[in-house]
Formats: structure tokens, sequence, C-alpha cells
């Protein structure tokens, strides 16, 4: 099987090196737009190399993996379905919410398979969780708490065009809620605030947030995130059911110092950055693919999916904005 990408920036290049490594692969062959880039991440990594994301679907690839910067999401998927190629393509799908309700409609149309790049579905934790649930293990739910707290803020010329803290850092807490419960996000009530780095400010964005979704059965979700959290790269859920409790994340890298004395959990090391805290998962979701790029699985995480999640995010921005709970019903959708 012969797989194509697109951007070699740093998850580009990791995605480049792990899908040389799988087995069902028997060539990758990168582009980007700074060619010297894209001929270096070739070189290093002993891959082919196209001039062009156009230039390397016309050579013939059996999948089609995305993983530029937002901008050239949307128009990228056009061009891998536009080939009738199998697409990856890491989230967002689209910058804004009405593109991201055309590209729904348009894969509607097509058969070809894409798949969006929510690694979380992927994470053996989350996995558990979601199987649990299914089970009815933990009895009827009532309560989750969710947080993706990064270590430290991304430059200051990524937030402009971030979308911002929840379409940007929580929308992987969205996804995943869905994943983990089958539920969909029936209202949210959004706060935000920045205590760190101006340039946050200064692009109308935060740099800490909280939220409050009500999913459609009733349960309560606390939701947490923010760029600041020294102690390391902390993302958990708990679910809290009737009879039982479930963690994601609780584990020897918890990214906490226990006030408890005597207390020796959690021992290390911690995670210092997403990479770390989910390798594995990012290995899993590329073997994912390989596998619906030759016919062999349905996508794991789709573009309605994506929209879903998006649609939460929106929710949630205007929220914070306006100072008030907000129906999804307010959010344009399918």
């Amino acid at each position: 099987m012969r797989i194509g990408l697109a951007g070699v920036g740093r998850i580009g290049a990791f995605h480049a090196e792990t899908l040389r490594d799988l087995s069902d692969v028997d060539e990758v062959v990168v582009a980007d737009l700074d060619a010297d880039a894209a001929r270096a991440v070739a070189d290093k990594l002993e891959v082919g190399y196209a001039a062009s994301p156009a230039e390397l679907l016309a050579s013939g690839v059996d999948g089609f993996v995305i993983a530029t910067a937002t901008p050239g999401h949307a128009p990228l998927i056009r061009l891998g379905l536009e080939a009738g190629v199998p697409t990856f393509c890491e989230k967002p799908v689209a910058a804004t919410l009405d593109e991201t309700l055309t590209l729904a409609q348009l894969v509607r149309t097509t058969s070809t398979p894409v798949h969006v790049g929510f690694q979380r579905r992927f994470d053996r934790g989350y996995q558990r969780a979601q199987q649990a649930v299914a089970a009815g293990e933990l009895g009827f739910l009532h309560s989750i708490r969710a947080q993706t707290h990064d270590q430290s803020p991304p430059h200051a010329a990524y937030i402009p065009t971030s979308g911002g803290l929840f379409r940007d850092c929580s929308i992987h807490d969205f996804d995943i809620i869905r994943f983990v419960t089958g539920r969909e996000v029936a209202s949210v009530y959004a706060t935000g605030a920045n205590k760190g780095a101006q340039f946050f400010s200064e692009a109308g964005d935060v740099d800490t947030a909280a939220a409050v979704l009500t999913l459609d059965d009733g349960t309560l979700v606390n939701l947490s995130a923010t760029r600041y959290n020294g102690a390391g790269h902390d993302v958990r859920m708990e679910v809290l059911g009737s009879e039982g409790t479930i963690g994601v994340g609780y584990d020897d890298s918890l990214a906490v110092t226990s006030a408890e004395p005597g207390a020796t959990y959690p021992s290390g090391p911690r995670h210092w950055s997403f990479m770390e805290r989910f390798l594995p998962a990012y290995r899993a979701e590329l073997t994912a693919f390989a596998a619906v790029a030759r016919g062999a699985l349905a996508s794991p995480c789709t573009v309605d999916d994506a929209l879903q999640a998006f649609r939460v995010a929106e929710a949630c921005e205007l929220s914070r904005r306006e100072n008030r709970p907000v129906s999804l019903t307010e959010i344009p959708g399918l």
C-alpha cells in the first residue's frame, strides 16, 4: 500500500515515520508547501517526495493523510475526495462552522471514506471507559469530569489562527465525551479568563476556561482547559455512575502532587506534551486508517463526528462571549 502525506511539521513528520513503519504500508510519499522541509523529512526518513499534494495524489496513492495547518484541511480533503482516495485529516476538518457544514454535506454524497484524527478514541483508557459505560458496569451516569491542561502555551503566532481554546483544545474532550457516553450535548454554559501572556487577550482568546455541559439524557459534565499547567500535561476523565466510577489518565504519570502525608502516588515520570501522553494512540489511529484505506474498516471517526464536536465548541465560545447558557439548537447542524 502506498500512502501520501501532506504537511511535514511536528505532527506530520511523526505521522510519516509511523506510517513508514506499519507492516501494511509499502511506501510513504510526503509533500509540503515548504518544498525544502518536505525534502528534508523525506531524506531523513528515507521515504518518497512529491512537489505538491496535487502531484502526490496524481502519482497514485492508496491513502492520503493531511497534517497541514488548519487552513489547508478543507481544500485538501476536497482534493482527496475528487481523487477518490481514502483520506485521513487531523482535526479540525475546517476552520469555521459554515465550512465544516459544507464539507460534511459533500462527504455525505461520496463513498470515499474520511477519517478525522481525534486520537483519544484510540487511547486504551478512554476505550475501557467506553466499554464500561456500554456494558452498564457503572449503572446510570450522573456526572463526568473532563480536562485538558497543557503544560505550557503554544507560541504567540499560533493563537490568532487556532480558533480559540474551546475549538483548538477542548474539542478533543467534546468528541471523547460523545464517544464514551454515546450521548449528544444538549446545552452548555461556559466561561474563561486570562492570567497569562497578553497575546491571548489580544487575539480575543482565553488561556483558561471552564464549562458545564448537559447531555441529552441529563448527565452533567464539568469541563476545564488551560494553557498553563506547570506540573505537566494533564488530560483526564472521570465517569461517575450509580454503581461505580472509572477514571482515565490516573496512572503514575499523573501531573499532581499529593498533599496527603506519606503518599507516594503518583510516582512519575510525568508527561510534558500531548505527543508523550498519546503516543500509542497516535500509532493506533494510523494503523486503523491503513485498514480504512484498504477497505477493511469503516471510518472510526467521521466528518459528521467532527461536526458535532465543532458545534459544541461553537456553543461554548458563544456562551463565554455572551455570558449565558446556550442550547445546541442555536448552533446550525445537519
